[in-house]
């Protein structure tokens, strides 16, 4: 028997309470900071910790997620865009944005505490977002290609230049 058996909770990773533990206190802090509740930490593969809080209403940036400014502050502590082997860990289920930012960022591996159900309950749905990217609401935000002469030209400048730093 499990001790999911016995109606007790599997043993949590230490490491992963821990760092979920950091990510939930920095999104409650911020809170009382004039910040929106969420709250992030990336640990890099040296075992350094950057964190992130939500600073969208302090900063009026739509993209100062926690899970991004943690991104952000690992990158430029690394000196390095490339985070291949970090652990992101979010007070709360990323949103769209905030995964699509782990996968350039090429993290490893995401974890969260709440759930984006609980998010929604506090006001903080986006579920329509889930629903765009899912093809289900293109109306949301039409994306239309405008075709130009010189709509390839970046690229074709970009193969060209021989100091180009790969991405």
């Amino acid at each position: 028997m499990t001790s999911a058996d016995h109606g007790n909770s599997p043993s949590i990773d230490p490491e992963l309470s821990q760092y979920l533990g950091q990510a939930v206190d920095l999104a409650t802090r911020n809170v009382g900071e004039g910040g929106g509740p969420f709250g992030a930490v990336v640990v890099t593969p040296d075992g350094r910790v950057h964190a992130g809080v939500n600073r969208v209403t302090r900063d009026n940036d739509p993209t100062a997620h926690a899970e991004v400014v943690a991104i952000r502050a690992a990158a430029a502590a690394t000196v390095n865009f490339d985070l291949t082997g970090s652990v992101l860990y979010a007070s709360c289920e990323p949103c769209p944005m905030c995964l699509a930012s782990a996968l350039w960022a090429r993290i490893g591996h995401v974890y969260f505490a709440a759930d984006r159900h609980g998010a929604a309950a506090a006001g903080f749905d986006d579920a329509l977002f889930y629903d765009y990217f899912n093809g289900a609401a293109p109306e949301l935000m039409p994306v239309t290609r405008g075709d130009i002469p010189t709509s390839d030209l970046p690229f074709q400048t970009w193969r060209a230049f021989d100091s180009r730093k790969e991405y």
